[in-house]
């Protein structure tokens, strides 16, 4: 229901008013304050137009430039540090209880069983939106037990929100959770990155571990030349 769902509005709407359906189906009521002028001349194609499991862009994104902190409090520039890679970027939290974890466990399971050829071609970058608790120690922890590999990113309230309008998304936002503090509305969407430095395929909420299994190796071969 959900997969028939997704492939519905990648059908219908523009892909900025995608992301703010998706973000508001599958991570609350997130606020998205001037985004809506973003939303000329990008569309989202079929699904049915495509072999990957996410959803095509088009025009595609160029790759967010952020430079931002690693776990080990190490400069981190994003776009010169994944050159000639696959880059998925994902902006999350360690207390999210859904999304965040089921992107980086389905992640990290298929490239495990990836070629070792494919998978070194591929970074998994996890930014943090929720630095207040989000320590490097841990963000570095939290990400361990999905992979090792995956790079963890930190910085202040400002510099993230920066990173992720440099990745066109809407900047997260805290929302109070009652007694047990307050949980962080973040848009649930990994960006796919591409060795062209363009982003031409996203992955919402529901993207499962057979899929990536499928799409990575395609990601890390395609040379869009037939799209």
């Amino acid at each position: 229901m959900m997969r028939e769902l997704l492939a519905r509005v990648g059908e219908l709407c523009s892909f900025w008013v995608c992301i703010l359906f998706l973000t508001f189906l599958l991570s609350g009521s997130l606020a998205a304050q001037g985004v809506a002028q973003k939303t000329s001349n990008v569309t989202a194609q079929k699904q049915t137009q495509s072999p990957y499991h996410g959803g095509m862009v088009s025009p595609p994104l160029p790759k967010a430039k952020f430079i931002l902190t690693d776990t080990s409090s190490v400069p981190f520039d994003f776009s010169q540090q994944t050159k000639g890679r696959v880059a998925l970027l994902f902006f999350g939290y360690t207390h999210c209880p859904d999304e965040c974890p089921l992107h980086m466990a389905n992640i990290a399971a298929s490239l495990k069983q990836l070629p070792a050829n494919i998978a070194e071609q591929i970074r998994v970058v996890f930014v943090t939106t929720d630095p207040g608790r989000d320590s490097a120690k841990v963000l570095r922890q939290w990400l361990d037990h999905f992979d090792k590999r995956f790079i963890g990113l930190t910085g202040s309230e400002t510099e993230i929100a920066a990173a992720q309008q440099a990745a066109a998304l809407p900047a997260a936002r805290k929302a109070p959770l009652g007694s047990q503090g307050y949980q962080v509305e973040h848009a649930s969407i990994v960006i796919a990155y591409t060795k062209d430095n363009l982003a031409h395929v996203i992955y919402p909420g529901g993207i499962n571990q057979q899929d990536w299994l499928a799409d990575l190796p395609r990601l890390v071969n395609e040379t869009w030349a037939s799209h």
